[in-house]
Order: structure tokens, then sequence, then C-alpha cells
């Protein structure tokens, strides 16, 4: 009778426990992820949560992406949205911007590594997305900043998510009248690009009731 009692208990508490939190995702990026020129629903980073919940993961995803923002900008508000939202994953989509305006690359790095590190500090695993450049920039300019990504994530123990443009290049229908910012169409195949690598780090899915 003292176990069942005891065992009653233990059930009602675990029924009235509140439910675990959702494990978050905040990706951090620039209007390649804020979805500039399209509806924010068909932007990759929309698709991204229709496809957690369709698959059956429990996270919630939080975009903080702003059009035009630099890893400078990124970084000065990086700290209160980890604390606002303690992600397990971190999503760092920044430097185009910084390349396009021509900032040092070494300034750029700088930034992208500290976004790291908070990140890593506050408990998230996070991914760094390579940015490339037009040629027009220069060899010795492209180059450099191509490879700062690579270089920020071995460094600082993130995960490299290839440039996840590449799948659009040599399709001009994908890309809106601007000629930078991929249409609405493209982006499941942006999606797809950061799904293979971030996949691996979503853990079990969600066991739904029958």
């Amino acid at each position: 009778m003292f176990r069942r009692w005891i065992g009653a208990l233990l059930l009602a508490a675990v029924a009235s426990a509140p439910a675990a939190a959702a494990p978050a995702i905040l990706v951090w990026g620039d209007s390649l992820s804020a979805a500039l020129g399209i509806p924010v629903e068909s932007g990759w980073v929309q698709l991204l949560a229709q496809r957690l919940r369709e698959q059956g993961y429990p996270h919630a995803v939080i975009n903080g992406s702003v059009s035009g923002e630099t890893t400078a900008g990124g970084l000065s508000r990086l700290p209160a949205a980890l604390a606002a939202h303690r992600p397990a994953l971190l999503l760092i989509e920044l430097g185009g911007n910084d390349g396009l305006r021509g900032l040092p690359v070494k300034q750029m790095q700088d930034n992208l590594a500290q976004m790291v590190r908070l990140g890593r500090r506050a408990g998230a695993r996070v991914l760094v997305f390579e940015m490339r450049l037009p040629p027009n920039f220069g060899p010795a300019y492209t180059g450099a900043f191509q490879r700062s990504f690579a270089d920020v994530a071995r460094r600082q123990q993130a995960t490299l998510v290839p440039f996840f443009l590449a799948p659009l290049v040599g399709d001009p229908s994908a890309v809106q009248e601007d000629g930078i910012h991929p249409t609405a169409r493209a982006q499941p195949r942006l999606l797809d690009a950061v799904w293979a690598v971030l996949q691996p780090f979503l853990g079990e899915k969600q066991v739904r009731s029958p």
C-alpha cells in the first residue's frame, strides 16, 4: 500500500511538472536570412521552422536577422539576445555586408570570433556561414574574405556551413532584380544547404502521441 501511495505521488508530480522549454535555434544574420524583398513566411528561416515541426523536432526558431547588418552590429546586439533566448544552436550568417562595404577582413574576423565565443559561453553550439564576394572586389580581398570564415570556425571550434548560395549560382531566375537577394522560389534550396549541416545537431525527434 505504501509503495503504491508513493508511486501515485510521483506520477502526480510528473504530470503536474511544467513542460521543458523547447530548445531554441537563434538565426543571427542579415538580409539573406531576414527575407528581404519576399514574404517573410517564404524565407528559408521560416521554412526551417516549418520543417522542424513537420519532422517532429521540438525546436523553436528565433530569427534575429536584420537587413544591412554587419558583424559589428551583430556583435553589439548578440549578448542581449543570448541572455533572452538561451539558444541551443546559434547560426551566424553575417559578414556579407562587411565585404560589400570593403571593411577590413581582420576586423570582421575578430567580430565573428567574438560572437562564436559568446555563443559557446552561453551554452550554444555555433554554426558559422561562409560568405563570398563577387570577383570585382579583387583576388586579394575576396580570397582573404572567403578564407576568414573557415579560419574562424576552425580556431573557435565552430561548425562551418559552406556558402549556402552556391546552389543558385548560374540560375538568374533564382535572384531578385537587385542581383543579390534570392527569390522566394529559391528559398527551399537555401534551406536544404543549411539543413545538411544543421540536422546532425538537432538530436532526437519529439515522440508524438498516437
